[in-house]
């Protein structure tokens, strides 16, 4: 047994629940042969006792029971806040597809029918118990991610997200009591200069140092806390909550929400105060930088009635302060309209660039460890603007949701992708899937059932060649709802991938109910895999992957480090610029032909000799 297993199950106890004495014999030999200790059940009531008096780390449960069948037991392990999260295998004779719905609807982790293969039960729960192993690992993560996705770790201000809600509550709340508020957009002039000037290191510390400002400026006029939007929806107390929210956006970009607002003196008041404060000289070791900032206003509701318009209005503002001369703060007026006309102007820019044949797709590869070769190509889309050239997505796709010209684009996406696998299929070479991603929008979309299923009934196309990648947030949103409109999905044939798998901080529970294949590792924790944090994430995803019989695939693959790392922790499937990358439709043929296996081999050997 590895030092690894040793570690998962060392002490790991397994209650074996059968009124079959035969069965609970086998199952003690193969579970204590792997260094497990067995308590045993014969028939439900002594289950649910076993497991109240004993808190074992595993569940081996035949369904057929006297007294109360497994499936009753499932159900009333889930419902203990001590059975929530622990890996239950349902055994059982019956392998039909409502036997099998059955089980994991009531509750179970894993299902296993009879005969079981009793060489490979202990590798099972070995499996299961490394995934329970993962899911609280990533549990004790949740915590600190959480943080990251709700605060900046630099400044520990409200970051970006935060924001976002910060602002709809506030706004939802003025609305409420036919209130105004206020939004301050403000930015830092010449910081690059001043941050290259005096090095990042003393560049950060004057970010702190701003933030203090901020902070100490505006506490007088209210306490700074933060509530997210459902709190404010739900929480009558939010109402004599904070007033002065304040946040930092990225950069060197911070922004200010006041609520109750009385007037537009009141405002000006605390910009001026702002502008005072963050313009005195910053003591950092033998540099005494001055930083002056640009300030843009906007108000509610008179320059906005959404977070969307009063966001950009504010920004636009902030810009007209820097266009006369930086160090000053304006009010939104509608004269500043010179950025909304070039995001207007990208809207129709895009308009016409799907009718005139602006777009490409290409195509990254993305290669089976085990193999070498190349079983799947996520198709990315590229806009070659006649004037402007490559346009990158994170410029267009954002305005494309915005607007709702994603539902279109992603039409095109997927007739393109069709008509590439038929030019391939004319080309002899054999099928592979190909991945495209669905925007939350799409998702969100009622007929999307009905326009793939028409979509593969139009094209052609075999179901089993498209795998569709929806991001964690998208499908957690409404978890109960979308497990049936993923099962309607899955039914049509196509496979279903987790994209950016780990950056949502949301409930996994969810995940062994969700129909998906494929979780996908962010390039985020790809690239951190040299922190113990980042390592200890992917390690934890790879190990759901397996206990739950999904594919796993890293994105993001870029040295020789990385794969090796990944190669070894057993990752199905990677993709990355280490092996190509994206391609044009005709270069497919040849990187489908290729063997990535010695490059493979070549990146474990070098990291065996490290």
């Amino acid at each position: 047994m590895s030092q690894e297993s040793e570690s998962i199950t060392q002490r790991a106890k397994v209650l074996v629940a059968d009124d079959d004495m035969n069965v609970r014999l086998l199952s003690r030999q193969c579970l204590e042969a792997e260094g497990m200790l067995v308590v045993e059940a014969a028939d439900g009531h002594e289950a649910l006792d076993a497991f109240v008096r004993e808190r074992p780390d595993l569940i081996f449960l035949d369904v057929e029971m006297p007294g109360m069948t497994g499936l009753e037991v499932c159900q009333r392990i889930r419902q203990m806040p001590q059975g929530e999260n622990i890996p239950i295998m349902i055994v059982t004779g019956s392998d039909d597809r409502k036997s099998i719905d059955d089980g994991f609807n009531a509750g179970a982790t894993q299902y296993k029918t009879k005969p079981v293969n009793w060489s490979l039960l202990g590798r099972d729960v070995q499996y299961m118990l490394r995934a329970s192993n993962a899911f609280h690992v990533l549990k004790r993560q949740e915590d600190r991610l959480r943080y990251l996705a709700y605060f900046d770790p630099l400044t520990s201000l409200p970051n970006r997200r935060s924001f976002n809600e910060q602002l709809n509550r506030i706004l939802k709340r003025a609305q409420r009591h036919d209130s105004y508020a206020a939004l301050l957009f403000i930015d830092l002039d010449n910081f690059k200069r001043i941050n290259d000037s005096i090095g990042h290191g003393r560049g950060d510390r004057l970010l702190v140092e701003i933030s203090k400002r901020l902070i100490n400026e505006l506490r007088e006029d209210d306490a700074i806390s933060y509530y997210t939007e459902n709190s404010a929806e739900n929480d009558p107390t939010v109402d004599n909550g904070a007033s002065t929210e304040i946040a930092r956006l990225g950069g060197d970009e911070f922004t200010v929400v006041l609520a109750d607002v009385l007037s537009t003196d009141d405002v000006e008041r605390i910009a001026r105060r702002i502008m005072t404060s963050l313009s005195e000289p910053i003591p950092l070791q033998t540099h005494n930088p001055v930083v002056t900032p640009s300030i843009g206003i906007a108000m509610y509701p008179q320059d906005g009635e959404n977070a969307d318009s009063l966001v950009r209005n504010a920004d636009t503002a902030m810009y007209a302060a820097k266009a006369d001369g930086r160090s000053c703060y304006r009010f939104y007026n509608e004269e500043m309209n010179a950025r909304s006309v070039e995001q207007l102007k990208l809207e129709e820019d895009l308009r016409d660039a799907m009718r005139n044949n602006q777009l490409e797709l290409h195509y990254q590869p993305q290669v089976e460890v085990l193999t070498g070769s190349v079983v799947s190509l996520e198709a990315l889309v590229r806009w070659r603007h006649p004037e402007r050239g490559m346009i990158s997505p994170g410029d267009f796709i954002p305005v494309a949701e915005r607007t709702g010209q994603i539902i279109e684009l992603g039409e095109w996406v997927l007739n393109e992708v069709a008509r590439h696998c038929t030019y391939w299929d004319e080309l002899g070479l054999d099928s592979f899937r190909v991945c495209v991603n669905i925007s939350p929008l799409q998702f969100n979309q009622p007929d999307l059932l009905h326009y793939i299923r028409g979509f593969l009934e139009r094209s052609g196309m075999n179901a089993e060649r498209l795998e569709l990648e929806l991001t964690e947030s998208a499908i957690m949103t409404d978890g109960e709802s979308n497990i049936t409109k993923l099962s309607q999905l899955k039914s049509l044939g196509l496979d279903l991938a987790v994209d950016d798998f780990g950056t949502g901080y949301s409930s996994l529970s969810y995940l062994r109910r969700f129909p998906i294949n494929t979780l996908k590792i962010d390039q985020s924790f790809v690239a951190d895999m040299n922190t113990a944090d980042g390592a200890a994430i992917v390690d934890a995803i790879i190990a759901l992957s397996k206990a739950l019989n999904m594919r796993s695939i890293a994105e993001g693959i870029e040295t020789e480090e990385q794969l090796a790392y990944l190669a070894e922790r057993g990752c199905d499937l990677m993709q990355g610029y280490y092996f190509e990358r994206p391609l044009f439709p005709e270069a497919v043929p040849e990187a489908t032909r290729r063997d990535y296996s010695s490059q493979i081999q070549r990146a474990r050997d070098t990291s065996k000799s490290a």
